[in-house]
């Protein structure tokens, strides 16, 4: 059975950095297009990146787009979710999903139902205050 461990969160000040890593096993990571979704308290979950199998195409969030990096490693199984000027309204529960997609060549933000309430892992959290 599959698995995806989150980790990386933490507490950051406004205008800093933080570098999400999504672990992933019990499957062929390769063969999965690769997204990161987040949730903040009280909102509904956001797909923020999404990454193809091959890494070659990356799609982004206009919330989060020119400030994000998402990047995987399928020699490690990891995607990675390199975050910069962060703002306080980054502060979510981040969360990494796995799709199917072998043959994907462009990485499209279609949201899944139930991303983060039924996510494989448990997430890790950001936090963005002074």
């Amino acid at each position: 059975q599959g698995q995806l461990v989150e980790s990386g969160g933490g507490l950051a000040q406004p205008g800093g950095s933080l570098r999400l890593s999504c672990a992933a096993s019990g499957f062929t990571f390769s063969s999965y297009a690769m997204d990161w979704y987040r949730q903040a308290p009280g909102k509904e979950c956001e797909l923020v990146a999404a990454i193809t199998s091959t890494g070659d195409s990356t799609n982004y969030a206009d919330s989060v787009k020119g400030r994000f990096t998402i990047s995987r490693d399928n020699a490690k199984n990891t995607v990675y979710l390199e975050m910069g000027n962060l703002k306080p309204e980054d502060t979510a529960v981040y969360y990494c999903n796995a799709e199917f997609n072998p043959t994907g060549r462009i990485a499209t933000l279609t949201p899944r139902d139930g991303a983060c309430l039924h996510a494989w892992g448990q997430g890790t959290l950001v936090t963005v205050s002074s």
